[in-house]
């Protein structure tokens, strides 16, 4: 699947790897990763776009999906393919 997908991450962040198999699961092939560790200009930008300090921060098209959490309910309640689809 070639949908558009980015995530702010961390190089140790236990939750941004668990979101990367789950959307490799659902057939994602490729994830932008922006790695914010030790980088301010980068963590500034992640929480202005989101509102949010925590990592993963996903988006996918132009749809902030928000974190770990936020993916696996969506994907349990059925719209991740589908946001997927359309990005």
């Amino acid at each position: 699947m070639t949908a558009k997908v980015i995530m702010y991450s961390t190089s140790v962040c236990p939750y941004c790897r668990m979101a990367e198999r789950l959307l490799a699961a659902r057939g994602v092939e490729n994830i932008k990763k922006i790695l914010i560790d030790g980088n301010e200009e980068l963590r500034t930008e992640m929480i202005e776009k989101t509102n949010r300090r925590t990592v993963p921060q996903i988006f996918i098209g132009d749809t902030h999906v928000g974190g770990f959490d936020d993916l696996s309910a969506l994907d349990k309640a059925g719209g991740l393919v589908p946001l997927l689809q359309s990005a």
